[in-house]
């Protein structure tokens, strides 16, 4: 039997792989009866930052890391899919659609139990093992501690901050327009074999699409009273404020302000690409909302994750043109992301160096990002699952994306430690003669016929089984 603490994306893939392969799993998840403070439901893999998982083509490093999640059987990417809303070359999600369908299919699986309430500490007790800790960046206090002693040195940390999202009645859609830069979705072009360049925005999900945005347009003198009043306005306090560290590819948008009064319109403000239909011209710079559920009735700021306190944020954001009267569903706000030195703790296994037996998952585990968090704990939950069923762990090949994911987080240089994305440039180098132009695409290709030789060289490869676990049973 394996034990999982944390029941959010990492855990709850891991749980699934583990069964899948026939193992029963004791899941351990502490909300509803130990909530935290950016959870609102008791569901299990809510969604708590964006509603986006980022590009899901294969020139992009994150698409092929899905594909190969997909291939995998993946519970989160079968959700994922299921619950999707428009958002172009990204795959964003209806996020109580996609919390639902995976809290659904953990609870109907008969080897796997689902236990709430809060593990304060790490079991030593041999029947609790091999155990997953897939606990997330809120872990609690308590276990925090633990975990720290256990690995030998103190958790390190950044800050992380949550975008707004308004009601979509609310937008003046007078002001507003639907656009994709250039007139065209990047979806479109991957297809057409047209290059692709890997989105440059900010990894909480700053993309575009043909018509799946609404964009808010703002002239020179309006961005320049925004961005006065963004600078001016008063932060949430922090702990440690002024040593504050953020995930770089995740800044606060009133950090990214005070690097300059251009960092915006460079950033996630940046009007290139987008023609106001009234006027045939790029705006001087221009705000994106993406929809946020199934019933569009939700939109997010993209890019626009903050820490200002809520009746500042209310104030600043309604100088947004056709957000004067903007209801907010939920208000951005900050929290404190907790991992481990991945290098200085793990195995490319996801287990510990120190035991075999205990697996580290998710953001705790020194990744970053949805998907990277439940690639983890679906490669943690399969092999625990293998030393459960007598077998050695395994890894795919550094040549996909899911093998170069693990072999970053446990050889990477652990002096100033960071969460990584996955990113084409930490797996193994292009096919040799691949043009500049095919980069991408080749060793898209590569990955996936390398990921299908490793499934079919698995000692539980059940080609019947995988099918099973990627379509529900």
């Amino acid at each position: 039997m394996v034990h999982i603490i944390g029941g959010g994306l990492a855990g709850s893939e891991a749980a699934w792989q583990a069964a899948s392969l026939g193992v029963p799993v004791v899941l351990h998840e502490m909300r509803p009866v130990r909530p935290t403070a950016v959870h609102k439901t008791d569901r299990l893999a809510e969604l708590v930052c964006s509603n986006s998982l980022r590009g899901d083509k294969l020139d992009n490093a994150v698409g092929l890391l899905k594909e190969e999640m997909r291939r995998l059987g993946s519970l989160v990417m079968r959700a994922a899919d299921a619950s999707r809303v428009p958002a172009g070359a990204a795959l964003a999600v209806d996020r109580e659609a996609f919390s639902q369908a995976i809290t659904d299919a953990i609870h109907a699986h008969p080897l796997i139990t689902v236990v709430r309430e809060e593990v304060a500490r790490v079991p030593v007790n041999a029947e609790m093992f091999p155990l997953i800790i897939a606990t997330g960046p809120l872990t609690s206090d308590t276990l925090s501690a633990d975990i720290a002693s256990l690995v030998g040195g103190e958790h390190l940390y950044f800050y992380d901050a949550i975008s707004p999202i308004v009601l979509a009645e609310s937008i003046d859609m007078t002001k507003v327009f639907r656009a994709s830069r250039w007139g065209r979705s990047l979806r479109g072009a991957a297809d057409s074999g047209a290059p692709v360049s890997e989105p440059s925005g900010p990894a909480c999900g700053v993309d575009d699409g043909a018509g799946d945005y609404l964009n808010c347009p703002l002239t020179k003198g309006e961005y320049d009273a925004f961005y006065d009043a963004l600078t001016s306005a008063e932060s949430a306090t922090v702990h440690d404020f002024d040593k504050e560290k953020f995930f770089e590819g995740c800044l606060p948008i009133e950090v990214m302000a005070h690097r300059g009064r251009e960092t915006l319109r460079f950033g996630p403000m940046k009007p290139v690409g987008l023609t106001d239909p009234r006027s045939g011209r790029y705006p001087y710079a221009a705000v994106q909302l993406r929809q946020d559920n199934l019933a569009g009735d939700h939109f997010s700021l993209v890019g626009f994750q903050t820490q200002i306190k809520w009746g500042e944020q209310a104030r600043v954001l309604r100088m947004i043109p056709g957000l004067e009267q903007a209801e907010f569903v939920r208000f951005g706000m900050v929290h404190r992301n907790t991992y481990i030195n991945g290098p200085t703790v793990l195995r490319e296994t996801w287990q510990t160096k120190s035991r075999g037996d205990l697996f580290f998952a998710g953001q705790i585990s020194g990744v970053e990002g949805y998907v990277e968090s439940a690639a983890s704990g679906l490669m943690a939950g399969r092999n625990a699952a293998a030393l459960v069923r007598g077998e050695e762990p395994r890894v795919p090949p550094r040549t996909t994306a899911i093998g170069a994911l693990a072999y970053y987080v446990s050889h990477a240089e652990p002096r100033n430690y960071q969460p990584t994305n996955i990113t084409f440039g930490i797996m193994e180098p292009p096919p040799a003669g691949a043009r500049k132009g095919d980069r991408k695409t080749a060793t898209s290709a590569r990955a996936l016929t390398d990921l299908a030789a490793w499934i079919a060289a698995s000692p539980a490869h059940d080609p019947a089984g995988q099918a099973s676990a990627a379509h529900g049973r």
